[in-house]
């Protein structure tokens, strides 16, 4: 194809128009704005005929510096990290790879035929080139960035003007001049999954995709219009009249608004994405070929006229104008990248244990490196897209905390949108000291456990203990209440979690509150001298009259034991009593006797007295018997 085909902007268009069944091999590229953190945020400028790049200062809108690259440059993008500037040499058959910290080209890169579009995927690791593989067939090259090695070669439609990657990464759309087509491609496997045609779509000269990645807005140079394509079906859903000859196409960061150059009126076009109604239209510069919006300013390339013109979108008037080189074509900034924020969380409240997996929407979140569930990382991050994240939620102790999700960019600030909670569970107890109390209650016990903070209440065997402490997380002290008698209990402590499970490290016994023998029995250590034979009234309280079943089976006994080590001599047997003096009850003293009769044969030995109550309690004396 002859040099003599890259001619000044207009002429191009004209050229194209009549050789629509040919590849023309100029194109226009507009490279949308990456969200990225950049090292730089100079505005590269492809100037078409100047067969260089020029730097523009965005703080002064001057140029910096004058980049001879190939020849024809037409298209132009910056890495998203913003350390390099790639520009398409249409003439040469190359691309330009420009240190932007240097601003010198640092290696050139052969490609396909005729290169024109140029972009990136969002994490930069490869780019897209669109370039002339044979007649009526065009193709998008897909070049690693690490390497400089292409590694897949599309087959698109004929003449790509233009390319655009959604948010996620996960499509790029090839924006067809000659045939009015639109390849849709799947980056995973690097194949045409779709192609969008119809609709009153003639020479797609440019497209942009909305930050969301739900719509893409396609200006079409010949029907006067910019067509709305929804991503979700690739469909056209909308075509919106435009000035004559609408060539670039770019959008606002908030997805509100669509600016268009018009090459063929000298003005742009303002689109309210909600209505997709005009609602602007600004002069600038002779023959616009692309804009690029970027923050609250927007720059056009005015082919006719050497310059850039820069545009103040937030009153959509132009601010300044740049002089540039010759015919200048491409524009392609790094622009400050927009911080995360997190808007929702799904599930909001999970296990102490974590492990459930969590969605974060939000905005902003390509490029997560790490989630926080308060300052806990979180596992197995997922990048769905640039609106959504999932994670699985670390362990932590109950309470609510804040997501927040970082990138390249910074962290999302805590908002109460971004709140998780962490389930305290039911409390559990492991242990109670003591285990038993009288049953007049008044014990103090302490109860030690697990998730006891938020304790609404604490029972024995289902009666309200007379009072409690929640000490901690971990431990309560409460009051046992009065029992209607002897027995086992299980202590329940209850949050809004939930009743503690029944368990037998809860059990509470229940007893009567032994007084200790009386005399003339004294009580351990205390050794009581009696002659064998002798009947002893072993006398006790109890606090009250509880009848005559209070002995435990086998009970009371006797046992002998070493009078030097006090260690078992025999088994223990069953006491006998004297005559009819079995167990007895004084109701004026309020004391129980019982007469025991001790055995002649048992002179010169110590014996152990035991008492063993039916609430599980035993009680002994020491004997010993003179010879």
């Amino acid at each position: 194809m002859p040099a003599s085909i890259c001619l000044s902007s207009p002429g191009r268009r004209k050229w194209a128009r009549r050789t629509a069944a040919l590849f023309a091999g100029a194109v226009l590229t507009v490279v949308a704005a990456t969200q990225a953190t950049a090292a730089t945020n100079d505005l590269y400028v492809a100037n078409l005929r100047g067969n260089s790049v020029s730097v523009v200062d965005p703080a002064t809108n001057t140029v910096v510096a004058t980049i001879p690259v190939g020849e024809f440059p037409e298209g132009a993008a910056v890495l998203p990290d913003g350390s390099q500037a790639w520009v398409t040499n249409n003439g040469t058959a190359t691309v330009s790879v420009i240190s932007t910290a240097t601003n010198t080209v640092t290696r050139t890169i052969p490609v396909g035929r005729f290169p024109g579009p140029i972009t990136f995927s969002p994490d930069g690791s490869h780019a897209y080139v669109g370039h002339f593989i044979s007649p009526g067939i065009g193709g998008v090259a897909v070049i690693d960035t690490s390497t400089d090695a292409m590694v897949a070669d599309v087959p698109v439609g004929n003449q790509p003007f233009s390319i655009a990657v959604t948010p996620d990464g996960s499509r790029a759309y090839s924006a067809n001049f000659v045939g009015g087509s639109i390849s849709v491609i799947d980056t995973a496997t690097n194949t045409v999954t779709a192609t969008i045609s119809g609709s009153g779509m003639r020479t797609p000269t440019s497209i942009a995709i909305t930050p969301d990645g739900s719509h893409a807005y396609v200006a079409d140079f010949n029907a006067n219009a910019v067509f709305e394509i929804n991503t979700a079906t690739n469909t056209v859903v909308a075509a919106i009249p435009i000035a004559s000859g609408p060539a670039g196409v770019s959008i606002t960061p908030d997805g509100t608004r669509v600016y268009v150059a018009n090459e063929n009126s000298n003005t742009v076009s303002v689109i309210d994405t909600a209505t997709n109604t005009v609602t602007a239209t600004i002069a600038v510069g002779s023959t616009p070929d692309a804009v690029l919006v970027s923050g609250t300013i927007a720059y056009v390339s005015n082919g006719g006229s050497n310059t850039v013109s820069v545009i103040d979108t937030t009153t959509n008037t132009v601010t300044s104008t740049v002089p540039v080189g010759a015919t200048p074509f491409a524009l392609a900034q790094a622009p400050t990248v927009l911080p995360p924020t997190v808007s929702g969380i799904s599930p909001a409240h999970g296990p102490e244990a974590g492990g459930n997996t969590v969605t974060i929407s939000g905005s902003h979140l390509i490029g997560t490196s790490q989630v926080l569930f308060g300052t806990i990382s979180a596992t197995d991050v997922t990048v769905v897209n640039d609106n959504t994240v999932t994670a699985v939620a670390p362990a932590q102790e109950d309470g609510t905390v804040h997501v927040t999700v970082t990138t390249a960019a910074g962290t999302s600030s805590p908002t109460s949108a971004d709140q998780y909670t962490y389930d305290e569970p039911a409390p559990a107890i492991t242990a109670i000291s003591p285990r038993s109390g009288v049953i007049a209650g008044g014990t103090t016990v302490t109860i030690t456990g697990t998730d006891f903070d938020g304790a609404t209440a604490v029972s024995f065997g289902g009666t309200a203990a007379t009072s409690f402490t929640a000490n901690s997380d971990t431990s309560i002290t409460a009051t046992a209440p009065p029992a209607a008698g002897i027995g086992t209990v299980d202590i329940t402590v209850t949050t809004a979690a939930g009743t503690s499970a029944l368990v037998p490290a809860d059990q509470y016994s229940y007893i009567y509150p032994f007084s200790g023998f009386f005399a003339p029995v004294a009580n351990p250590p205390t050794v009581n001298m009696v002659h064998a034979g002798q009947a002893i009234p072993i006398q006790f309280s109890l606090g009250g009259n509880f009848g005559f079943d209070i002995l435990a089976a086998g009970s009371p006994s006797v046992q002998q034991v070493s009078c030097a080590t006090g260690t078992p001599v025999n088994t223990s047997t069953e006491t006998d009593t004297s005559g009819n003096s079995g167990l007895q009850y004084n109701t004026t003293t309020g004391t129980y006797t019982y007469v025991w009769k001790t055995d002649k044969a048992s002179a010169g030995t110590c014996q152990v007295f035991t008492l063993s109550l039916n609430d599980g309690t035993s009680y002994t004396a020491n004997f010993e018997y003179a010879s």
